[in-house]
């Protein structure tokens, strides 16, 4: 297996650190924009190599695939640069992994009711092309969409008979602080990404169709396990809601994220002073995108691990009736602590959560164990070898049997 890895930011920094310590892979292709950041990725393993690449540019990415012989390519980059990459793999005859799927456009007249363009919509019309030419596109395969997609599989085939719904959930107690120890606005994730799905509308899976509602819509407060307590969730747009019904049966299928009230407030006032739009401006003669401008004044989600303390919870709960026939409620989770990252890999424990899974996935096509044609999700896959070998990369996932949260 020869990998290109496009994106040494953040997630891309800690896939090169996860994937040194494994050999299931001949070579990694480390490329970013930026030479010097790649150059930086490449560094952890002999078997790297950095180059640079034009993520925006589909030939780009072909032609780096042709160069250096790759068999899968990794997009470890924000999702507005997908369908290059996606196709750039395609043409060079390479399959293809990702961690968030296509962009959605809202519906034009009903966007808190209706579907427009859904997540991942662009990547699906191309399914035949990838199945004509026997070629893998496995999207969404980092934590959440990713390893809570391999929860629902896992799920449907072992734990439950019948599934009312699947709802991902996503929380934290995580803190940054600047040099004095005072506590600061700090994502711990891609700025940009974040406020694309947290503004968008949500999306809702229900008897047979999808939905959407108004952005932090339908709060409850969730009660995470080993420590994170109790956190208030609310509706947001995620890759997981379009996936999990396309191959396992529920009735409903949800994604709620902890956000909190300050990030709440922080990405309204950005939507109200028109910070989160793409499209760019012109501010004293130069051209550019406000949304680009507030990722870039932040801290880079791949410096805060030092000044990060706590843990991140990924999961889903699934309601219904278990195999024995009584009504069930469940939690499958994995909870990462960022004092453990930051001193076992030297990476903060968000993007390492995110990182670990696509890695996981990787060695699964490489030894054969998970093999498929066309555009797929997690779901598409047997659950039990991954949830093995996540455990035997030393961070192992867990389960518990939870009450209906309170509201």
């Amino acid at each position: 297996m020869r990998i290109l890895l496009v994106g040494a930011g953040g997630v891309g920094g800690a896939f090169t650190a996860i994937a040194a310590r494994r050999d299931f892979f001949e070579t990694i292709v480390v490329a970013d924009y930026d030479l010097a950041r790649a150059e930086r990725g490449a560094a952890a393993d002999p078997r790297y190599v950095a180059a640079q690449v034009d993520a925006s540019d589909s030939a780009s990415v072909t032609a780096l695939c042709q160069e250096h012989g790759i068999t899968h390519v990794m997009n470890a980059v924000d999702p507005v640069f997908n369908m290059p990459i996606f196709e750039g793999a395609l043409a060079a005859g390479a399959d293809y992994l990702d961690m968030a799927m296509s962009l959605s456009k809202p519906h034009p007249e009903a966007p808190y009711s209706q579907t427009g363009i859904k997540l991942g919509d662009e990547q699906f019309a191309a399914a035949s092309q990838w199945e004509d030419a026997g070629r893998l596109a496995l999207v969404g395969i980092g934590v959440e969409p990713g390893l809570s997609d391999v929860f629902a599989r896992y799920a449907s085939d072992h734990l439950f008979s019948e599934i009312d719904e699947l709802g991902t959930r996503d929380g934290a107690n995580l803190v940054v602080t600047d040099d004095d120890g005072n506590e600061v606005f700090a994502p711990s994730f891609s700025m940009w990404t974040t406020i694309e799905e947290c503004l968008n509308p949500p999306v809702v899976w229900q008897d047979g169709g999808w939905f959407t509602t108004a952005p932090f819509s339908e709060p409850e407060v969730f009660d995470f396990p080993e420590g994170i307590g109790p956190v208030e969730c609310v509706n947001v747009e995620h890759e997981e809601v379009l996936l999990m019904p396309r191959w396992i049966d529920c009735k409903r299928a949800t994604f709620k994220y902890g956000l909190g009230d300050e990030f709440i407030t922080i990405l309204k006032v950005l939507h109200t002073l028109g910070l989160d739009r793409t499209e760019k401006v012109r501010v004293k003669g130069v051209e550019v995108s406000p949304r680009d401008v507030v990722a870039a004044v932040l801290p880079d989600p791949a410096t805060v691990g030092p000044r990060m303390t706590g843990k991140t919870c990924a999961g889903l709960w699934v309601t219904g009736t278990g195999k024995d026939g009584e009504p069930r409620s469940t939690y499958l989770y994995h909870v990462v602590d960022n004092e453990w990252t930051m001193q076992e890999y030297g990476h903060q424990c968000v993007v390492w959560q995110t990182a670990i899974n696509p890695v996981v996935a990787l060695e699964l096509l490489a030894t054969g164990v998970w093999t498929g044609a066309g555009v797929l999700g997690p779901e598409a896959f047997d659950a039990v070898p991954f949830l093995d070998l996540l455990t035997a990369y030393g961070s192992p996932w867990g389960l518990m049997e939870v009450a209906p949260a309170a509201g």
